[in-house]
């Protein structure tokens, strides 16, 4: 295969790179108007209670969740006759709009209590659309417009969880954009340093291009048959940086030292493929293993992230090892193009290849004094991965709402004005859906709703028998009642006293779902996709670790031939992510991040997915570091032997690589701070937080001492495994032949 890949590299270098530029073009047309149709949300699991619920609340009642809620303010106060007149023509205007299912103020409602401001100054109109998210996105879109101003001379702000999901997307599409403009400059500022030359540096830019506009068509295919998530194109955009930048600088430092052992063109490409390319492949099948976990999971969302990450891998090592060999053929020695001082010459860098050079590195020594006191050295580490991960065990988990958003942002301003000057959480309510009732008049709720309102944390119950609050009848009956209830079934609304995205919540939902109802019962709202959402993942958990744990196994024994090595890396993952994620409840759930990192409304608590995106994204990451590592250690063992000195020469030959690797990769991430969604900053943060670590405290030091500490046993494995590692095993040593000879492929190669 890399004999193949050598060999189209050198005889058809011109033709690869015509292909290329033509798939560039296709996918810059093509790919580039992906972001139009990417959806918002994706968080519900359509087969649990809480999203059956929802869909009996839109059937049967035309109700649910309000998706528009118009903020309305007038100094003369809402109980002002004008104001009273005004609120009640608006809340019938938005009732009568195509697509609104439901409308409800205070003014329609007999003045309830709960849907005016503390102040007597601010009061709520609530609407519901029909449909599913972009059908509501759509009709959201026509409303805004025309209830953004001041209809009814009256002070109207516009929020809602539709306007929410909106100015998330937008604000998704703006913040890559920003992202890239600054993410950019600094990396390429970074790798003139790291590549040492002007048109090294450039390379990994081409190849990052090219992969991540392809990518962008293939999510733009994908939608064609799926729901995608906007964030897919943060995540091709920042995994096929960060890759393509990685497998290019694995490849161009490989061809670079067999160029300077004396080698032509063809031959450094050929060795090249056949070491680091072999390593690049199955370090992209690392990460796409890491990555294909998520599918496990019915959210879109999650989904989503494997839909861009996956072809994100495979195309970056497939551009990789083809686009990048045929512009290292065709540039030939202008690949030096450009070079910094302090490059060494080839002629020095031949004489400094030897024994002597690989003792006098900074990683060789480092690896050395680590294997002299490996216990102590080992057992420091793991303490301080231990205490920064010591904040993981509070972990408290949320969906995301407007507060996820940044602070000029109208949906979060709304939100944080009714949770401020209203008395319950109303367009929070849960809703407890009664099937298989007996007719109107007949129905045994009023008991019903009286125990519900009697639970703690609930702040009043609305149903067809009127209004219940502390375990006693409140409000009789009205006109207004009869929207709870149809000929066969009827509904309660329970309004929360807490925050509904909560312990507190969850909470509420388990005794709601516990508490013995007269007919057949759903309970449904926030709250309860919060829950179910969480008890969804939980269960297929073991699932995706379970991939991830098998497959990452799998690929480290046929890169070792050991069995205790894969297991090793599976540990010592864990523990540096857990570091990471330690740090990122101390930083965001406790909010001592916040203003480091811009900011952000302290929920107590992380959007539910940040942990499990962060676990699959860096674990993919690590093993494609460990990946890098080994294959050199192994390398080296195989020819020498010596399990010390392999483990030095093979951390001197990739430290300053995987750092540089690590360093800029963690730039990109880094550069999700800018995004003014709060996940978007803790997914950011904490993946480059996991890449620095593992580069630099696990595989400086934790791989150094656990190989020492072990011995020869790291290459252990018994007989028929080992017979299974001949044969199917990954070596990257070159032949005998390819060593003395050039390759046939420079006869008649391109000029």
């Amino acid at each position: 295969m890399f004999a193949s890949l050598a060999r189209l590299a050198c005889r058809r270098s011109r033709l690869v790179l015509y292909l290329s530029g033509v798939l560039l073009i296709v996918a810059g047309t093509l790919g580039g108007s992906v972001l139009q149709e990417l959806s918002a949300g994706g968080f519900v699991d359509e087969s649990t209670e809480s999203a059956r619920t929802a869909k009996a609340m839109d059937d049967r009642f035309g109700a649910g969740a309000p998706d528009l809620v118009l903020l309305v303010s007038d100094e003369r106060g809402v109980d002002s006759p004008a104001v009273a007149a005004a609120g009640a023509r608006l809340t019938t205007r938005v009732a009568g709009e195509p697509g609104v299912e439901q409308a409800v103020s205070y003014w329609s409602l007999g003045r309830a209590e709960p849907l005016r401001g503390k102040d007597g100054r601010q009061a709520l109109v609530m609407a519901r659309i029909s449909g599913d998210e972009d059908r509501v996105q759509d009709t959201f879109e026509r409303l805004e417009n025309r209830y953004r101003h001041t209809p009814q001379g009256l002070d109207v702000r516009v929020g809602g969880n539709a306007l929410a999901d909106k100015e998330m997307s937008e604000t998704t599409e703006k913040d890559l954009l920003k992202i890239e403009a600054v993410t950019f400059p600094v990396l390429l500022i970074v790798m003139l340093f790291v590549f040492r030359s002007v048109v090294a540096a450039l390379v990994p830019l081409l190849v990052s291009g090219l992969t991540i506009l392809s990518v962008l068509l293939v999510i733009r295919v994908l939608t064609l048959f799926t729901e995608v998530s906007a964030l897919a194109s943060n995540v091709a955009t920042g995994l096929g940086l960060g890759l393509a930048i990685d497998y290019s600088l694995i490849l161009i430092k490989r061809y670079r030292e067999e160029r300077d052992r004396g080698a032509g063109t063809d031959q450094a490409i050929a060795l090249m493929l056949r070491t680091a390319g072999r390593t690049v492949l199955f370090s992209s099948v690392t990460v796409t293993l890491a990555l294909a976990a998520l599918l496990v999971f019915p959210f879109y969302y999650l989904r989503s992230f494997a839909y861009a990450g996956i072809p994100t891998a495979l195309l970056a090592a497939l551009v990789s090892l083809t686009f990048l060999p045929a512009l290292l053929k065709v540039l030939g020695h202008r690949i030096e193009k450009g070079r910094l001082p302090g490059r060494r010459s080839a002629a020095t860098a031949v004489r400094e290849v030897g024994e002597r050079a690989a003792r006098e590195g900074f990683w060789y020594r480092l690896a050395m004094g680590v294997m002299r006191f490996p216990l102590p050295v080992a057992g420091a580490v793991v303490a301080l991965l231990l205490l920064l991960g010591a904040p993981f065990l509070g972990l408290r988990l949320s969906l995301p709402d407007e507060r996820v958003l940044p602070a000029d942002s109208q949906a979060r301003q709304v939100g944080g004005v009714i949770r401020d000057n209203f008395r319950a959480q109303e367009t929070q309510a849960l809703n407890v859906v009664l099937s298989d009732t007996p007719g109107p008049g007949s129905r045994q709720v009023a008991p019903y709703a009286e125990r519900l309102s009697g639970l703690d944390g609930v702040a009043r119950v609305d149903s067809e028998a009127g209004t219940f609050a502390d375990g006693r009848l409140v409000q009789r009956p009205s006109v207004h009642s009869a929207r709870f209830g149809t000929e066969d079934s009827t509904y309660l609304s329970v309004v929360p006293r807490d925050q509904s995205m909560s312990e507190q919540g969850r909470q509420l939902v388990t005794h709601l779902r516990s508490l013995p109802a007269p007919y057949a019962v759903q309970v449904g709202g926030p709250a309860a996709e919060l829950t179910d959402s969480i008890d969804s993942m939980n269960a297929r958990l073991p699932a995706a670790l379970a991939v991830i744990a098998v497959s990452s196994f799998v690929v480290l024994f046929l890169f070792t031939g050991s069995l205790l090595l894969p297991l090793k890396a599976l540990v010592l993952n864990c523990l540096s992510l857990s570091a990471t994620l330690g740090v990122l409840v101390w930083g965001f759930q406790e909010g001592h991040l916040q203003g480091v990192v811009g900011d952000f409304v302290v929920t107590d608590s992380i959007t539910w997915t940040v942990p499990l995106l962060l676990f699959c994204l860096a674990f993919g990451l690590s093993m494609d570091y460990e990946v890098f590592l080994l294959s050199r250690i192994k390398e080296e063992y195989d020819r020498t032997g010596d399990n010390t000195a392999s483990v030095a020469r093979g951390l001197e030959r990739t430290g300053s690589m995987i750092t540089a690797a690590a360093v800029l990769i963690s730039i990109v991430f880094l550069g999700f701070l800018i995004s003014g969604i709060v996940y978007l900053k803790a997914i950011g943060l904490g993946l480059a937080l996991a890449v620095l670590m593992d580069a630099t405290l696990v595989r400086g030091l934790l791989v150094p001492a656990f190989m020492r500490l072990v011995g020869k046993g790291n290459w252990w494995a018994p007989k028929p495994l080992r017979a299974l590692h001949a044969k199917a095993g990954l070596r990257e040593e070159p032949s005998a032949e390819e060593s003395r000879t050039e390759p046939r492929t420079e006869v008649g190669a391109e000029r």
